[in-house]
């Protein structure tokens, strides 16, 4: 299907652009979401129209996105997550978690703005990016522990995942090397004897 694009969409083309896309894309996406209009003759002139409304609308839009990311650029989120001890997540996080907690923090952002390939299943610090606008996007720092204490050491830079070793193994090996220095004292002090007696 041919569609004439109302806005910039990533990929696909700028403002004005007549481009071909699948069907159901246009249908069950760019159509309803006021983003494209079918190409014909009437839609044509209406667009050329409505243009300059629409690239004042587009331009406003840009600049309340642009004031908003100079805020949210570099911003880190912690999310408290239950772990097992490899630091693999009982469950995941969403896009749908990173917006709501974007939003308890005094940001609007919508789930569909972030951009997460594939759901958070590890402890960890995460780069996402966050699409305010088709021309604004920044990134920022989701910091997912099992406790807000992890979330602080992780930040630091102390890395979580590899698991701890055990004080106690430690200590064991120590005493097994002073047990076998002690060994080996005896054995010298019995070597001397039985060289003491053959003489």
């Amino acid at each position: 299907m041919q569609v004439i694009l109302l806005e910039r969409i990533a990929k696909l083309g700028q403002m004005g652009d007549t481009v071909r896309v699948r069907d159901g894309y246009a249908r069950n996406f760019l159509l309803p979401q006021g983003k494209a209009l079918r190409a014909n003759k009437a839609n044509l002139e209406r667009f050329q129209n409505e243009r300059a409304q629409l690239e004042a609308r587009n331009l406003e839009r840009k600049s309340e996105a642009e004031a908003v990311a100079s805020k949210l650029d570099g911003e880190s989120l912690t999310m408290i997550r239950s772990a097992g001890e490899t630091g693999q997540l009982y469950g995941s996080v969403s896009t749908r978690d990173i917006a709501d907690g974007l939003t308890a923090e005094g940001f609007s952002v919508a789930r569909s703005q972030v951009e997460l390939r594939n759901p958070i299943k590890t402890i960890g610090l995460h780069s996402v990016l966050i699409r305010l606008h088709p021309e604004v996007e920044v990134s920022v720092t989701i910091n997912v522990a099992r406790s807000a204490d992890e979330a602080i050491r992780q930040a630091a830079g102390e890395d979580l995942t590899t698991p701890e070793m055990d004080v106690f193994e430690f200590e064991e090996e120590e005493e097994d090397e002073t047990e076998a220095e002690g060994d080996d004292d005896a054995a010298e002090a019995v070597e001397e004897t039985v060289g003491d007696k053959e003489e």
